[in-house]
């Protein structure tokens, strides 16, 4: 345990737009995806919603992966790494909400086992370990949820019990929103959408606005600076010793599982070149010995 200093590095974007369906989450999601990489062939959509990403195939030579239930967390992690390990840069998963109420998902799983309280301690480590895909992922993430009416049973001034309409609520298990760097929620059927989350600081306080290939590029400049991960990789490859390793290592603790990889690899060099030289060195002294024995003779 120890402070280090704080610095923003390059990291991947975990996008989330939510709205009810018809207000154009897929459209818009594709859109800012491109916006991010503007490469159509590095994009894939993991698609829940009976195909309708194909919808938008004008739009450009993206990659979509066919969902169909049932819709258990491993399924959708299974999804994310075969879109990982085919090179993708983006990963839309449309939508998330199936994840946690479609057909195959948390919630029937839960009624399966029973429905009581205590059955959830068998259903949350499945849970959780989507949302680590999500997180963990080396690519960028977009995700989409529906959106449903939120209501609650309040009384009032006659003491007279009145159901009130709180407005919209995602379809996903509560606290998801906290774990993404913007969350856009889709307003209207216009597709006019406002940030109800921005650890960007890009869109927070402005008005609504209609997300476009633009509002990726915003983001992927944002995304970009601070030291990038190419740097430190120059970085370790110029070390000469495990110390010099070890500081860069430390040096970096945010970045800890992507560069554990790269670091060993150029320990594996040094540890080569160093057995080499030694080898060398015995060559030259077992040299140096005979030719001093055969003078003596």
């Amino acid at each position: 345990m120890k402070l280090h200093k704080a610095e923003r590095h390059q990291v991947k974007l975990r996008i989330g737009l939510s709205g009810p369906s018809g207000f154009g989450k897929t459209y818009s999601a594709l859109l800012l995806a491109y916006g991010i990489t503007n490469d159509w062939s590095k994009i894939a959509v993991i698609d829940t919603e009976n195909k309708s990403a194909s919808l938008y195939s004008h739009l450009g030579d993206f990659n979509v992966l066919s969902l169909e239930e049932p819709f258990a967390p491993e399924r959708y992690n299974k999804a994310i790494k075969l879109c990982e390990d085919s090179g993708m840069e983006i990963i839309i998963v449309d939508s998330i909400s199936h994840e946690w109420q479609g057909k195959g998902g948390c919630l029937e799983l839960h009624e399966q086992l029973g429905g009581r309280f205590q059955d959830w301690s068998r259903i949350t480590p499945r849970h959780n370990s989507f949302i680590d895909a999500i997180i963990q992922s080396s690519c960028h993430i977009i995700t989409t949820s529906r959106r449903k009416v939120d209501y609650s049973l309040d009384k009032d001034g006659n003491g007279k019990t009145k159901v009130m309409k709180l407005g919209t609520k995602e379809i996903t298990r509560e606290g998801f929103e906290y774990e993404l760097t913007v969350n856009f929620e889709l307003l209207n059927d216009n597709h006019l959408v406002s940030a109800s989350k921005d650890r960007t600081g890009l869109f927070s306080g402005k008005p609504e606005f209609i997300i476009n290939s633009t509002t990726g590029q915003k983001l992927i400049s944002w995304c970009n600076q601070g030291v990038s991960i190419d740097s430190i990789i120059q970085e370790i490859n110029t070390c000469n010793s495990q110390e010099e390793l070890k500081l860069i290592y430390a040096k970096y603790p945010n970045l800890s599982s992507e560069l554990y990889p790269i670091i060993v690899t150029r320990k594996e060099i040094l540890d080569t070149l160093s057995n080499q030289l030694i080898s060398n060195n015995e060559i030259i002294k077992n040299l140096k010995t005979d030719k001093h024995e055969f003078s003596i003779k």
